[in-house]
């Protein structure tokens, strides 16, 4: 298996990745809509909402994928552009590609829309209750769905915090602004993200098997309010 990955989507968590995997003696590309980056590693300039743009990556034959797009909009239809038909897109613009062997797709806690004290982990049925939870759902059955040579795993990150990330920072400066309902709330810091990413890409290098699905969080749920009032007082 070469040391090949194309991360589709290299905004934060995905540059984040690709410096890892570097690290790791890995040949990471990149694919992002902006040319405004600083890089060690190639990239690509594409939109995954453009199929035309995606033809500069036809070419490529990595052995690993990672899908980790961000909508641009909270919009149903801007999800629906973004994780469904833009990985769709990709897989097509990649079907020559005899080397690949996974595609990962990152994925969010979204798609589980319970309301429950309950412990939820990979083993309870997803259940989404808002159009992002749904389109992100309908992108991992479309993986599932695809039937081809590879494998593929569907990683449900929670909340990404770390650098240049301040919406719980902003929330903590004024109790005012704290939501009324004080529900609990599941955590990952950016870089504990991509090392996990990291981890099982290396496992699928050494041909050890994965799960078709991760639940990727740092294992310490805390009610909000009470991470805000950590945060208001460090």
């Amino acid at each position: 298996m070469n040391k090949q990955v194309l991360i589709v989507g290299c905004g934060d968590l995905g540059t984040a990745l690709a410096h890892q995997l570097q690290d790791q003696g890995f040949n990471p590309i990149g694919v992002r809509r902006s040319s405004a980056i600083n890089s060690t590693f190639p990239y690509i300039k594409a939109d995954v909402t453009s199929p035309a743009s995606l033809s500069a990556i036809e070419a490529l034959n990595p052995s690993v994928l990672v899908y980790c797009v961000a909508a641009s909009a909270q919009t149903d239809e801007n999800y629906r552009q973004h994780y469904v038909d833009g990985l769709r897109y990709v897989l097509e613009a990649l079907r020559g590609a005899s080397n690949l062997k996974h595609v990962f797709f990152v994925s969010s806690t979204r798609v589980y829309g319970q309301i429950s004290e309950a412990l939820l982990d990979e083993a309870v049925p997803a259940s989404p209750s808002d159009f992002g939870g749904q389109r992100l759902l309908e992108a991992e059955a479309l993986l599932a769905n695809a039937h081809q040579a590879w494998t593929y795993t569907s990683l449900r990150l929670t909340g990404i915090y770390g650098p240049g990330r301040t919406r719980m920072l902003n929330l903590a400066a004024s109790t005012l602004q704290w939501p009324q309902q004080n529900s609990w709330t599941n955590r990952i810091h950016r870089d504990d993200a991509a090392a996990f990413i990291q981890h099982l890409i290396q496992m699928k290098l050494r041909q050890q098997p994965l799960q078709d699905c991760y639940v990727v969080t740092d294992s310490c749920p805390a009610p909000q309010h009470e991470v805000l009032h950590w945060i208001a007082k460090h």
